[in-house]
């Protein structure tokens, strides 16, 4: 009875990781079923998944997460393998839509997420395996739990608009920023947290703190991004926060902030 006991209980957490993590780590833990690996897709060609995607992981098009609940939201996620006590591990083509997933997974209060650092790319520069097979779809439990410090919405950003407390940084195109921007923002790109944006390899923590520093963020000073919708903040606030910055996503964007005539903009 005692070896079953120990062993439900290694179930019952996810494994330690970092919120990055690189192809050596996932190589190591590809056959652990606490670790649940999936491909973000939806940007209109999912080909490469069918292609040859990570042996284990399953193609979730983002779009599937704009859903009218929490608790349908995490019956989408519970298709594709995510469920209470294991680490997903995600990787897809774009980074943008790749850091909503993440925001939409913290929005149900799972946290135990990783980013494949690298993606694809890096995963197949040592000739690691591929697989070409479809998983079935997942059966499991995802418990939908209070969301973190992760959003603020647009009653709080009015509140806090004049507050020396926190940063704003504005993650569209130039273009987007000349065409109105929030009162106090500095303009951002997301690109800049890359040190290969076309590979998804990231800057080291260091580098991305220093970015945001020269943007004007003070160390005490909590990050607010935001983007048109809401998927670039995503990823903005995903990389920060694995830097180590104390960083939140403002939904849904200058998309909801400019609509009110109340709310002040810059032009």
């Amino acid at each position: 009875m005692l070896p079953l006991l120990l062993l439900a209980a290694s179930f019952a957490t996810a494994p330690d990781a970092g919120p990055i993590v690189t192809p050596e780590w996932l190589q190591a833990h590809l056959n652990d079923p606490r670790v649940r690996v999936i491909c973000v897709g939806g940007m209109g060609d999912d080909s490469d998944y069918a292609h040859g995607h990570i042996p284990g992981a399953r193609l979730l098009d983002h779009m599937a997460t704009f859903v009218s609940s929490r608790e349908a939201l995490a019956h989408v996620f519970e298709r594709v393998g995510v469920t209470d006590g294991v680490r997903v591990v995600l990787y897809g083509k774009s980074p943008m839509v790749t850091g909503w997933v993440n925001s939409a997974l913290a929005s149900i209060g799972f946290t135990d997420v990783s980013w494949l650092d690298g993606g694809l790319p890096a995963w197949r520069a040592d000739n690691r395996a591929l697989e070409r097979a479809t998983p079935a779809a997942a059966t499991g439990t995802l418990s939908v739990r209070p969301a973190p410090d992760f959003f603020v919405d647009v009653t709080w950003l009015r509140a806090h608009l004049n507050s020396p407390e926190i940063k704003l940084l504005d993650v569209r195109s130039d273009r987007e920023w000349k065409g109105g921007h929030l009162p106090g923002a500095t303009l951002i790109l997301w690109q800049d947290l890359f040190a290969d944006s076309e590979r998804q390899k990231f800057k080291s923590p260091e580098e991305i703190r220093a970015l945001v520093t020269r943007a004007g963020v003070k160390p005490d000073q909590q990050v607010v991004s935001y983007c048109q919708m809401g998927m670039r903040a995503s990823l903005m606030t995903f990389a920060l926060r694995a830097a180590g910055v104390n960083a939140r996503v403002y939904l849904p964007g200058w998309d909801g902030w400019s609509k009110d005539s109340a709310n002040p903009v810059v032009r």
